[in-house]
């Protein structure tokens, strides 16, 4: 190995951060190190992780195997007891520098994982090393609220915003870099501001950079609670054509005693109404969404609601969870649906979700787009589908082209000259 390996489990915050710790890895000349940047959301992502090191570890008996993340902060005895695991750093220490000197002189413990609530602010590390076209720039960390299935607020510690002036610079610097495409994220970024002095929202920060980054052409913003999401980013979304008209929603559930259950703050009816106001400021606007299929308690009546409620938001991108009880939450002291019936439940919600994608993939024939090119012929469109075009086009660079269909799930189409 010539420089630390990096993989990388979960979410977009996690892509970032793993970015920030591969430059804090290369100046301490970590050169030996295989790092995994662990994800909690689901028990099979802890399962996961701790398969890919067992392999890792056979794979490179010489290497030094880091773990951290998400899963080694809510649960590191679970790496410390893994013979092939040197080291297990908590998700504050993986952000700051001093770590990775440490880990490189030897003068670290095998265990360091600190008290994630005792955190309050972010280690905020401008990145400049993404080598892929879009950037992601952390806004946020962290989340107050107690969803009764999720363990992540145990992993990441309370919400805490990055400065605007500090995201606007790290915005700039990445457009001078020659992005294309900058993606806000964080773990509860709605939430963003709130710590902040002044009336600082997500939709000021949003306005606040289109303004002052006017030579950026694509902003997008990560996934976001809909009840949090306030007027202004409404506003921009209506009137701002550089902010992309695709929105990932936290939805979880359809049905409103298991949304009650899970204590998520909308209701049903406000996620669809959530989703009519912002067709109807932003006609064009895709939706993606989370939906956690065989949540404790649901009967086939609340399902059915999860999945009409695809049809009744217009959701287009359908990200599916079989419940997975995690240790420690409330979810999984509740009654839990058999774990077959919990399968069949996700395949019937996926199934439901490709139907609706291949729709939705198929009202965009005809349609003329700019595509951000990913590859030579391959790119997402301002809604994040798939395409790939009939002729090459440098890697980085915004292509007009026509739809001109469909294959599987991804669109096709004719680059313009």
């Amino acid at each position: 190995m010539t420089e630390p390996r990096i993989i990388t489990f979960g979410c977009r915050l996690n892509i970032y951060e793993s970015e920030a710790m591969a430059e804090h890895a290369r100046s301490a000349d970590l050169n030996d190190a295989i790092i995994f940047n662990t994800c909690a959301v689901t028990a099979e992502a802890v399962r996961q992780a701790r398969q890919a090191i067992r392999r890792a570890r056979r794979e490179n008996p010489g290497a030094r195997i880091i773990v951290t993340g998400c899963a080694a902060q809510t649960e590191p005895e679970t790496f410390a007891e893994m013979g092939e695991v040197d080291h297990v750093i908590g998700n504050d220490e993986k952000m700051r520098a001093a770590t990775y000197r440490g880990l490189a002189v030897g003068e670290t413990e095998r265990v360091q994982v600190n008290d994630i609530m005792s955190v309050r602010e972010t280690a905020h590390h401008l990145v400049g090393g993404f080598t892929s076209v879009r950037a992601y720039v952390q806004i946020q960390n962290g989340c107050d609220h107690r969803c009764t299935f999720c363990i992540i607020p145990y992993g990441r510690g309370p919400s805490r915003s990055v400065p605007a002036g500090e995201v606007v610079a790290q915005v700039r610097g990445l457009v001078e870099r020659g992005h294309r495409e900058v993606v806000l994220t964080g773990v509860d970024i709605t939430s963003y501001g709130a710590d902040l002095p002044g009336e600082m929202t997500l939709g000021r920060l949003v306005r606040k950079i289109l303004k002052l980054v006017p030579e950026l052409p694509r902003l997008r913003i990560s996934s976001i609670d809909t009840i949090e999401a306030d007027d202004t980013l409404m506003a921009a979304l209506a009137e701002e054509e550089r902010l992309m008209p695709h929105l990932h929603l936290s939805l979880q559930a359809g049905d409103d005693m298991i949304l009650k259950r899970m204590k998520r703050r909308h209701s049903r009816s406000h996620a669809v109404a959530f989703c009519a106001e912002a067709r109807r400021l932003r006609p064009d606007v895709a939706f993606g969404a989370d939906i956690i299929a065989g949540f404790p308690t649901e009967t086939e009546a609340m399902f059915g609601n999860s999945l009409s409620m695809v049809e009744d938001c217009g959701l287009s991108f359908l990200h599916v969870f079989p419940f997975s009880p995690r240790p420690g939450t409330p979810a999984a002291r509740m009654p839990q649906v058999e774990r077959g019936v919990v399968k069949e439940r996700a395949e019937r919600l996926r199934a439901v979700g490709g139907r609706a994608m291949q729709a939705f993939l198929a009202s965009c024939q005809g349609r003329r787009i700019e595509v951000l090119m990913e590859s030579e012929k391959g790119g997402r469109t301002p809604h994040f589908a798939e395409i790939m075009l009939d002729r090459a086009a440098e890697p980085g660079s915004i292509v007009a082209a026509d739809v001109t269909g469909h294959e599987g799930a991804r669109l096709t189409g004719a680059a313009l000259s």
